[in-house]
């Protein structure tokens, strides 16, 4: 009875209660990371998470009066014969052919309806189902209120099937008492595909070694060292490690014992539980990492998308066509007025472009501007460089994240590359290049070039009407003087010289102001192509980085205990 006693205490030690919130906002916290990585991750590595929070939320549902443990064990290993012994009814068979188990039986302690919805979740059929309830118990099996037992079929089963719905139900139940015998305890199928994998759930695990009775006496503390130091490789270190044997009753206390205690804590459902969320956390967290990223590439990698954007979009050639039509309007409005309409003739080069021309002089740059231009379309080597200014973009974006996230990067950095023509196009036809309004010099000097112009106009007349006066044999027009040159003559050349001079001191302005103005719209053009590249290429690197951030931080909380 002492060694019964201290293996039940065994099947005791480490317990931890676990808080029903606390696992709820664990599994909240795991929603939260699919949410963020939707569409950022294959959907392979995230299949488990998937499958935690949906099983989890459907647990949580159901019932929480009821534990459900099951028996699991290779062929021979007796866990029909414990399975009958605990329910104290020939509820499974027992047989010595393979397979022997082949379908899951349940065993119920207490009312079966109110652990029908439970069952249907785990898929036990109904006709093996069974109700341990017997008038003739009294109280015995009080204690035992609230258990739902399962016998597996053989995980070892030479039909595939049945290591299949093994492998569906340990993903379901609360608890696992795995059930090995003597002769194959160190089987490597049970360690290594197995046990080991329920490291993590060492709070929901028990392992039992059955037909100790086939054992001497002497042997089975030996046997039992030998498997606990198995179940320590394992990763299982501290789990209960029971002896028991089902044709004797005094051999099923301790096992009986650890159930009572199971079923009076109502913890393995919370327990199973927070043990998957541990494992999805622990197969995620390669996933995330723990280095916190920098917000977007640096300055220096956005000024360079910003120039192949700019080459792409033609600014170049926009700003090259806005010096030229500087140059053009400036001279049509400040030239000599005889050669004006001769200017006026020739085409704005604004024009060719389909922007805006001397026609949209002083008017709303919104309603002048059409929707599309004429500008050329990108050389092979400006859409290059913008597939290498993007592709530094999500480099450098993606250097500090760990390896599952920079091909979403690179991904979201493209994701409207096909958009970008188009957005380019329409931003440089919605720009206010700044030859909207005419600047007050031009006004001053087209004004003195009329002034100078009517004089040498007046000043021809007059001398036109001298010479026709005189040809005609009438009085002659006084003409009077200034100095020794005559006023018409002196307002006809003086006008036509003033004219020139004032053309020719006015050329290197215009090409001075013609420069200003390629600037201001060279700097106007980039301001906006840059914001096409915020929208388009850096925002959705941004929300990537934005959810991974969500994702970690939502990972750190599901890690949480």
């Amino acid at each position: 009875m002492t060694n019964i006693t201290g293996r039940v205490r065994e099947a005791f030690r480490g317990d931890q209660r676990v808080d029903a919130d606390a696992l709820i906002a664990r599994l909240d916290a795991v929603r939260r990371f699919l949410t963020a990585v939707d569409g950022l991750l294959p959907d392979a590595e995230l299949v488990p998470a998937h499958t935690l929070v949906e099983r989890a939320g459907t647990r949580l549902a159901l019932s929480r009066d009821h534990t459900v443990v099951a028996l699991a064990g290779a062929t021979g290993s007796g866990k029909s014969s414990l399975f009958n012994a605990l329910a104290q009814l020939e509820l499974s068979p027992v047989g010595v052919r393979r397979p022997t188990t082949g379908v899951t039986h349940a065993c119920v302690w207490g009312p079966l309806e109110g652990a029908n919805r439970l069952l249907d979740w785990i898929g036990v059929l109904p006709r093996h189902r069974f109700v341990r309830e017997s008038a003739l118990d009294a109280d015995d099996e009080t204690a035992l209120h609230g258990l739902i037992l399962l016998d597996l079929p053989d995980f070892d089963s030479v039909q595939r099937s049945h290591r299949l719905e093994v492998d569906r139900l340990l993903g379901l139940v609360d608890q696992v008492v795995w059930v090995v015998d003597p002769q194959k305890y160190a089987d490597r199928v049970i360690h290594d595909s197995y046990l080991r994998e329920f490291h993590r759930h060492r709070d929901v695990t028990v392992v039992v070694l059955n037909q100790a009775d086939r054992l001497p006496p002497a042997e089975v503390p030996r046997v039992l060292d030998d498997l606990r130091r198995l179940l320590d490789t394992d990763g299982l270190t501290g789990v209960p490690l029971l002896s028991t044997t089902a044709i004797d009753p005094a051999g099923m206390v301790g096992l009986r014992g650890a159930l009572e205690r199971t079923v009076a804590e109502r913890q393995a459902a919370l327990r199973r539980l927070a043990g998957d969320v541990d494992t999805v956390v622990a197969g995620l967290d390669e996933l995330v990492g723990s280095a916190r990223p920098a917000g977007g590439p640096d300055d220096s990698t956005v000024d360079g998308l910003n120039r192949a954007l700019a080459g792409a979009a033609g600014v170049p050639a926009v700003t090259e066509a806005v010096q030229q039509a500087y140059r053009h309007r400036a001279v049509a409005a400040t030239g000599w007025p005889l050669v004006r309409g001769w200017r006026r003739l020739r085409p704005d080069p604004l024009r060719r472009l389909h922007l805006p021309g001397p026609a949209d002089a002083g008017a709303d740059p919104a309603e002048s501007l059409v929707a599309a231009t004429s500008v050329p379309d990108p050389t092979a080597a400006q859409r290059s460089a913008l597939g290498l200014a993007i592709r530094a973009v999500a480099d450098r974006a993606a250097v500090d994240l760990p390896a599952a996230w920079p091909g979403a990067v690179t991904a979201a950095a493209r994701s409207r590359l096909g958009d970008l023509p188009d957005a380019l196009d329409r931003t440089i036809a919605g720009t206010d290049l700044g030859l909207g309004r005419r600047p007050l010099w031009w006004r001053v000097v087209g004004g003195v070039q009329w002034l100078v112009t009517l004089a040498a106009v007046v000043g021809l007349g007059w001398l036109v009407l001298g010479y026709a006066l005189r040809a005609l044999g009438l009085p002659a027009l006084d003409n009077p003087m200034v100095g020794q040159v005559p006023l018409p003559t002196l307002l006809l050349l003086g006008g036509l010289l003033a004219g020139l001079l004032l053309a020719a001191l006015t050329r290197p302005v215009v090409r001075w102001a013609a420069r200003r103005a390629r600037a201001r719209a060279e700097q106007r053009l980039t301001a906006k192509v840059a914001r096409v590249g915020e929208e388009y290429v850096l925002t959705p690197v941004r929300v990537v980085l934005g959810s991974y951030a969500q994702a970690r931080d939502a990972l750190r909380d599901a890690a949480r205990r």
